[in-house]
């Protein structure tokens, strides 16, 4: 397998892949192909200013980029849609794996899985936007793992440019195992180039996935991105950085990240909020004395001072 041939994706992530992550991500590490934005929603009659912001061109610098929508139905899609076109955006992913419970409720994400028809007018009303490449992101179903065998004929018919699986629940969330036998069963019925997403967190996983699915059309990194910026790269280039090289590039990424960021926050409370959670993936191996004091500061000048000590002893 050539890593040219395969396409990495960065997986959107709410409240964590926002512009200014991928804009800086790309910067410095690089390594990733597409990027896919948070999903945009209509609701309450609106797009929220803060999702319409993301997706805004003047926000965006990362050479490709695809936003992603949570629709239930086709008015719901018609109004994502608008702005999408606005924007001069001609491709789009459909979000059919999204596991919150307050999405599911409303048919959004995953829970259209176990709604075949519903699944069926949105994707016939794609057909209204000739000039636009979508694609899908979804789970194996809601509860049913098999809900994705009434589904695929559907998508099989869709003018798709791919389909990418999370080989899990929606129920599931992030729990147990992904479902690497049901993937394969999806794999040999699925029409359109596919996408593997899920617990990929080192080279040696990317390598092995490529070997037992050599047609795929490639891989979406998600939380494994986020706990090793450098996997991306470290693919494509076939080098294993070491901790030293993987923390100069993380305290460049993150002061960036922070200078970016803290003009548009109000104070530390808001400062900490934005930035503290990124912790939670990044480094996973960091030693858990500094990991601590990272989450427990509480102010911007001790998380700072905590982050610069943690990534001078990884």
């Amino acid at each position: 397998m050539v890593q040219g041939d395969i396409k990495i994706f960065a997986a959107p992530l709410q409240g964590f892949t926002e512009a200014v992550w991928r804009n800086i991500h790309c910067e410095v590490f690089g390594g990733i192909d597409c990027y896919v934005t948070p999903f945009l929603r209509y609701e309450h009659g609106c797009i929220r200013n803060k999702d319409i912001r993301d997706i805004e061109r003047k926000n965006n610098t990362v050479p490709h980029l695809i936003p992603q929508i949570i629709a239930a139905n086709p008015e719901e899609l018609a109004s994502l849609m608008e702005l999408i076109a606005s924007e001069g955006y001609t491709e789009a992913d459909i979000n059919m794996g999204c596991s919150f419970a307050l999405q599911v409720r409303k048919y959004h994400g995953a829970g259209l899985l176990p709604h075949p028809d519903k699944v069926a007018a949105i994707m016939n009303a794609t057909r209204q936007y000739p000039d636009i490449k979508f694609s899908v992101k979804m789970r194996l179903g809601w509860e049913d793992k098999h809900e994705w065998h009434n589904i695929l004929p559907i998508l099989n018919e869709t003018k798709l440019s791919h389909i990418t699986l999370h080989p899990r629940l929606g129920s599931e969330q992030y729990l147990n195992a992904a479902d690497i036998q049901e993937f394969a069963h999806f794999y040999e019925k699925c029409k359109h180039p596919l996408v593997y997403n899920g617990d990929i967190t080192t080279i040696k996983q990317i390598e092995d996935i490529l070997h037992q699915f050599p047609n795929l059309h490639g891989l979406m990194l998600g939380r494994g991105l986020l706990a090793d910026p450098t996997l991306g790269i470290a693919y494509k280039q076939q080098h294993t950085f070491t901790n030293r090289e993987k923390a100069a590039l993380i305290a460049t990424f993150h002061n960036k990240l922070y200078q970016t960021l803290s003009p548009r926050l109000q104070g530390n409370t808001q400062q900490l909020n934005k930035l503290k959670p990124y912790w939670e993936y990044l480094l996973p191996d960091m030693d858990k004395r500094s990991r601590k004091a990272i989450k427990k500061s509480t102010t911007v000048e001790k998380y700072l001072a905590a982050v610069n000590n943690a990534l001078s002893n990884y």
